[in-house]
């Protein structure tokens, strides 16, 4: 496969985390590169002077132009498919890749499989539970894709594999056509994304390509019907089933949750009679709701590979999970803290929500067209209050007005560097004990801070600070 890039004329659309291996992958197989980025700043010229230095052109400030003569776009995931570059390449008749199609076309003919998992909320975290499940099975695996790790890496690199985690996110399974994963989940959809696919029935497309070609479990969230309906319509290979997970009693074909024990009832001898404990609830860390969720959806992706239930349990117990996801700050005066920094959106935070019983709100930021009344509505039992930060904080305040009239609410018209710790504290004058002070913000973080990781560290210091 490789020698077919000798000699072609390639054109990688986007520097950053995807653009600079493919351009360094393609040019190592002989192809002719030319890198184009939209932007042009220190950052962008420091990648392009390490990719000019091994002789691929880099053309900074226009990413809309199609080099004459290209004969193969690879794009970076999050470029939009309306834009003038790729309308050019239609017109043309050349062919857009991403860089998880261009991983999937230079695998080796003995290439380890990939189970794959995408979704709304969530995939991260399942992705590192599949891993850590698969290396306690004994297996030479990595957690790769959307994670951070390039796939490019994984499949080009010396380290040899018997089987890859693979998170994939909507935009990368747009540009990925011809990905066939030995495995798959969809863990749950919701609106996200919307200005990048047009419209949610486009977004649950792109979604629903992860179970194309799957050869022996296509996953599915039995809570959330649309998830299901992706796996019927999918072209799958003869064999291949349809396995649910559920946070009640599983029936036939599914995993879910029995007595506090985490279940199969899908790889098990006569499933209609027949269930295998996998593991405790409490082996899930935290164990939340949609933390549950994760490790099911996991569980079931190991064991369609034939993974055992011991591995299953010893993968969650030495599971930890990353920094501002659902995570426990510090005790101080009978009030828990706890840390959602990366609950960016409604559907996450409403899951967020859910794990705790009387709850002090912190939330708010750049809300990327969201609503909030149906997250209010669902959550108000659970409110004791709730203090509001961030661009877009008047639209959390007026749901709360509709739908939660009596939860005092705390809206603070500032985002400088010190918000946060005045956040934290009015909080702390809301809470009582047994409480929890919940930062799940429901939004995005950029109107304040660089990141969600930025956000939560913020808000683990000003937590520190009541502590001290």
């Amino acid at each position: 496969m490789p020698s077919e890039f000798t000699g072609k004329h390639v054109t990688v659309a986007g520097l950053g985390v995807s653009g600079v291996p493919a351009a360094k992958v393609l040019h190592g197989l002989g192809a002719h590169v030319t890198v184009v980025n939209d932007g042009d700043d220190e950052r962008a010229r420091t990648q392009a002077a390490e990719l000019e230095a091994l002789g691929v052109t880099v053309r900074l400030g226009d990413g809309d132009t199609l080099p004459e003569g290209t004969e193969l776009i690879v794009t970076a995931p999050g470029w939009k498919p309306t834009k003038p570059l790729f309308t050019a390449a239609g017109q043309a008749g050349v062919p857009v890749w991403g860089d998880v199609e261009l991983a999937w076309r230079l695998r080796g003919p003995d290439a380890a499989p990939w189970l794959a998992v995408t979704g709304t909320n969530g995939k991260t975290t399942t992705v590192q539970m599949l891993a850590s499940i698969l290396k306690a099975a004994g297996l030479r695996t990595a957690a790769v894709g959307n994670i951070g790790v390039s796939l490019l890496d994984a499949v080009t690199g010396d380290t040899e594999y018997d089987v890859l985690a693979v998170e994939l996110s909507s935009y990368q399974l747009h540009w990925a056509p011809s990905l066939r994963a030995h495995s798959a989940a969809v863990l749950n959809l919701a609106p996200d994304h919307l200005d990048w696919h047009g419209s949610m029935e486009a977004y649950a497309a792109d979604k629903g390509r992860i179970y194309e070609g799957n050869q022996v479990a296509c996953v599915y969230n039995v809570a959330d019907k649309a998830t299901e309906d992706l796996v019927r319509a999918a072209d799958v290979e003869e064999g291949c089933r349809a396995i649910g997970f559920t946070l009640g009693t599983p029936g036939p074909s599914q995993l879910g949750v029995v007595e506090g024990l985490l279940v199969d009832r899908a790889f098990v001898e006569d499933r209609q009679k027949n269930a295998q404990e996998l593991a405790e609830v409490s082996d899930v860390n935290p164990p939340a709701p949609h933390n549950i969720a994760n490790a099911l959806a996991a569980a079931g992706l190991a064991r369609a590979f034939g993974v055992s239930a011991a591995a299953v349990r010893d993968g969650l117990r030495a599971f930890t999970p990353d920094a501002h996801r659902i995570a426990h700050v510090a005790d101080v005066d009978g009030v828990a803290y706890v840390d959602d920094s990366k609950a960016t959106n409604t559907h996450a935070t409403e899951a967020s929500l859910a794990a705790y019983e009387s709850i002090v709100w912190i939330a708010g930021g750049l809300a990327k067209g969201a609503t909030f009344d149906e997250l209010v509505a669902g959550a108000a039992k659970r409110l004791r209050g709730a203090v509001l930060i961030g661009a877009d904080r008047t639209l959390i305040r007026e749901a709360l007005a509709r739908h939660a009239p009596e939860v005092p609410v705390v809206d603070l018209d500032r985002t400088d560097t010190g918000a946060m710790l005045q956040a934290v504290q009015e909080a702390q004058r809301l809470a009582r004990p047994g409480d929890t002070v919940l930062l799940a913000p429901a939004c995005a973080s950029m109107d304040m801070f660089t990141n969600y990781n930025q956000r939560g560290d913020a808000f683990a210091q000003a937590v520190r600070e009541l502590g001290a």
